[in-house]
């Protein structure tokens, strides 16, 4: 992409690596990765919103690629991981912005709607379910909890790191060819990925997201209706998380929408970037 400048930003008492693109005076829009991405998952999307007027900023998250790596669990919590998103917009020298997220960066961007609605105009969110909901089926859910096993796994002590590095990342690179359609993820893309996730101190941090969220739950625990307006994006063929919280999600929300999209998996603003691009981009604009 053209233009895009890279910049390190001061939010939470951490620096953030963040990409930056589009006119300053355009309408904030921050794009959230999830696991086990970066910056680069938003690849498809940036060139389409900065060509509707929008000022894009994509940050790795912190633990992620070039961004700090705080130590310890407590540092992953959806609290920090929420004021580092109020942090950007600050520093955008914006009242407020608009948040689309994806996976893990979903979760960050319900919480941040549910605990800052103020500083959201609207949220889009694709393949990850309300808090709420996501708790409720990894308890009652044995579905759920059978495509979530990997979740528990990632709680033990180092043994993912060490198993994951001895095999130089080949189970992250296999894990997203085969959960996706084929030719979603290149072989240049893995190798992206994999240049990301060896950097220090990375996969470390990537997967103390998954223990803060089981070991340090959010002190917001009960969250309230969602008043953001939101926009929910879901590939039916997701492997990870079953589609019947979709729904659910939308449910606890007072002006949502979800729009279930056939033949894509979790991975559906690769699979489908056009459909994604122009839903973003009209509900953005729709008064």
């Amino acid at each position: 992409m053209a233009n895009v400048e890279d910049h390190y930003v001061n939010t939470n008492g951490i620096h953030l690596h963040v990409l930056q693109i589009g006119p300053t005076d355009g309408p904030l829009v921050i794009l959230l990765h999830g696991f086990p991405e970066f910056s680069y998952a938003w690849r498809k999307q940036v060139p389409h919103l900065v060509s509707a007027g929008y000022r894009v900023w994509v940050p790795d998250q912190r633990g992620y690629n070039l961004s700090d790596k705080p130590k310890g669990i407590g540092s992953y919590t959806l609290d920090e991981l929420a004021k580092d998103v109020i942090g950007l917009i600050d520093a955008a020298e914006e009242k407020d912005a608009f948040l689309v997220g994806h996976d893990w960066g979903g979760a960050v961007a319900w919480y941040v709607a549910t605990k800052y609605p103020d500083y959201i105009t609207k949220m889009v969110v694709l393949n990850m379910p309300h808090g709420n909901v996501m708790r409720k089926h990894l308890r009652f859910n044995p579905v759920q909890r059978r495509r979530s096993r990997y979740i528990f796994f990632f709680q033990i002590p180092w043994l993912p790191e060490i198993r994951m590095k001895l095999q130089s990342f080949k189970g992250l690179r296999s894990a997203l060819k085969n959960s996706s359609l084929p030719g979603t993820f290149s072989d240049s893309d893995l190798e992206i990925y994999t240049q990301a996730w060896a950097k220090p101190k990375a996969y470390h941090s990537m997967i103390n997201w998954y223990r803060a969220a089981i070991q340090k739950p959010p002190s917001y625990e009960h969250y309230p209706k969602v008043t953001v307006p939101t926009l929910l994006i879901w590939g039916e063929l997701d492997k990870f998380l079953g589609k019947e919280m979709a729904q659910l999600s939308i449910d606890l929300c007072e002006n949502g929408r979800l729009v279930m999209i056939e033949g894509a998996t979790h991975w559906v603003q690769h699979e489908k970037a056009d459909k994604v691009n122009k839903l973003i981009t009209t509900f953005f604009q729709n008064r």
